[in-house]
C-alpha cells in the first residue's frame, strides 16, 4: 500500500512533465527518466533509442514538434509491486504537430523502478490508437492524420 500512495505522487508528476512536452517543453518529463541503464523509448512518432541521452534527445525533437495543445492524460491500468510499476493508458486530445492541427489518441505504456525514495522512468511506449472495429466494440477515434506523422 505504501508503494502505491507514493507512487501516486508520481502519476501527477507524470502527468503535469507530460503535459509539459504537449506544451513544447521536454525538460520536465526527461527529469522523470531514470540515469541507470536500461532505458527504452518506443515512440509514437519513430524513436527508438536504447539510452538515456539518446531519449533525453528524442523527447526534445518530439516536443519541438508540437503547439497549441487540449490534451488528457488517462490512466487507465497502475500496478505497484516489488518496487516496479507500470501504467497502461491514453494521451488524447487536440494539438498542433508541425504546425497542423489535428486530434491525436496515443495509447502509453510506461514501467518505472523503484530508485532510492523515488519512482524512474525506464521504458515507454507510445502509438497512434486504431479504430477499434471488433465485433460488439463501439469504434474510437484513432487520430486518423496523426499516424501519418513523422
Amino acid at each position: 500500500m505504501e508503494d502505491l500512495q507514493s507512487f501516486d505522487a508520481t502519476l501527477e508528476r507524470v502527468r503535469e512533465a507530460v503535459d509539459a512536452t504537449y506544451r513544447g517543453d521536454a525538460e520536465p518529463y526527461t527529469q522523470l527518466w531514470s540515469r541507470q541503464e536500461p532505458v527504452s523509448l518506443f515512440g509514437a512518432l519513430g524513436p527508438r533509442k536504447t539510452n538515456r541521452s539518446d531519449i533525453e534527445q528524442a523527447f526534445r525533437w518530439v516536443a519541438s514538434r508540437f503547439s497549441d495543445p487540449v490534451m488528457l492524460t488517462d490512466f487507465e491500468v497502475v500496478e505497484v509491486a516489488d518496487g516496479l510499476a507500470y501504467t497502461v493508458g491514453y494521451e488524447h486530445g487536440e494539438l498542433a504537430i508541425d504546425g497542423k492541427k489535428q486530434h491525436v489518441r496515443v495509447r502509453v505504456t510506461q514501467i518505472f523502478r523503484r530508485e532510492g525514495n523515488e519512482w524512474k522512468l525506464v521504458h515507454r511506449h507510445g502509438d497512434f490508437a486504431p479504430v477499434d472495429d471488433s465485433p460488439g466494440a463501439e469504434a474510437h477515434a484513432g487520430g486518423a492524420g496523426a499516424g501519418a506523422v513523422r
